[in-house]
């Protein structure tokens, strides 16, 4: 079937009106008619090749939600007229030990929501800018939130399972100092997510104009980190620190705030890399520094239901589709509280 979309031919270009096929439903496929899509930082370097190997037409879009229009002979878990997500993976091996454990997201065969290989025309993936989307059932995700909080719910399929998952993993929680970097798409969520975990949440941030609004989304306290002062205070204090800047930085700064066997995880992908850091900054005190990507299928379904049960979506800025091009470059300039999210029925306007 043909489908209205946006996306770009090449990285230069800028984002324009689209027509895609989709691939009628199979056996085991979920059609979605997409109601929103978020905006993702990833989407702009992969439609501007920013990233390696970018497939054109580029159709970007990861963070999907919507109704289900029809489903295959074969699928018990969804029927017509569910609310469900699409998140950044919709196809991997299924059988190796990654998929096996519920962390598809690392499965050396994880087929991206878009610009991966895929059977289907033109022969790669095409992601959520679009109007309608078909995905095999184990990847589609059940959203329980009320109904009109969904398109605020849309950033959640990466920005909330990017966060949620470092936080769990190192077990944020009652009685741990957590820091968090940055405070955008990522970092807003993450604040969010680790404040309703239990967790002591210090914010930092660049910009004292951020202070309140850090404090609004759930911190217990703000650290503008170009104060030497306010970040010596919390030197060897933190238990675990979230970096979600998507940008090269020190990261020595961060580190020394570990406490021993402390922990600093990176989520934000930079297009260039970060400095490297001192290696003694990690040996002297048995820090880690880490990184972690998305989630697997069922801790995605996991964090939709935590963000349910304690009222956590993202806070976003509705965009029509002709107005993608405009929020890239607002992106870039970190001009949006927090989040994009594109009105899919624009498309057909």
């Amino acid at each position: 079937m043909t489908v209205k979309a946006y996306g770009t031919y090449a990285a230069d270009k800028p984002l324009e009106p689209m027509d895609i096929t989709r691939r009628a439903p199979g056996p085991h496929d979920v059609q979605i008619d997409i109601a929103y899509c978020g905006i993702c930082h990833s989407d702009l370097h992969q439609a501007r090749a920013e990233w390696a190997g970018t497939q054109w037409p580029c159709v970007p879009g990861h963070e999907i939600v919507g109704r289900v229009s029809a489903v295959g002979a074969h699928v018990s878990g969804f029927r017509a007229g569910d609310l469900v997500g699409i998140g950044c993976i919709v196809d991997s091996c299924k059988h190796c030990p990654d998929c096996e454990e519920g962390l598809e997201n690392y499965c050396d065969g994880m087929v991206g929501t878009y610009n991966s290989p895929t059977p289907d025309a033109p022969g790669h993936t095409l992601g959520g800018y679009s109007q309608r989307i078909v995905v095999h059932e184990r990847y589609v995700l059940r959203i329980t939130h009320p109904e009109d909080q969904l398109a605020a719910v849309a950033p959640l399929l990466c920005a909330g399972i990017t966060t949620y998952s470092p936080l769990k993993h190192w077990k944020a929680g009652p009685g741990k100092k957590v820091g968090v970097v940055g405070i955008g798409g990522l970092g807003h969520m993450g604040i969010k997510i680790a404040h309703a975990l239990g967790a002591h949440v210090v914010a930092f941030t660049t910009s004292e104009s951020k202070r309140d609004a850090a404090l609004a989304l759930g911190a217990d306290e703000v650290v503008v980190s170009r104060n030497p002062d306010e970040m010596a205070a919390h030197a060897k204090s933190f238990d675990f620190i979230l970096n979600t800047v998507a940008a090269p930085h020190d990261l020595d700064a961060f580190l020394v705030l570990l406490k021993r066997d402390g922990t600093m995880t990176l989520v934000g992908a930079p297009a260039t890399p970060h400095p490297s850091p001192n290696v003694f900054n990690l040996i002297m005190k048995r820090r880690s520094l880490a990184g972690s990507m998305i989630g697997g299928i069922p801790e995605t379904q996991e964090m939709l239901d935590f963000c349910a049960e304690h009222g956590i979506v993202s806070d976003i800025e509705m965009i029509r589709a002709n107005e993608i091009n405009e929020a890239y470059e607002r992106m870039l300039k970190g001009n949006v509280k927090y989040r994009f999210v594109i009105d899919s029925a624009s498309l057909s306007a």
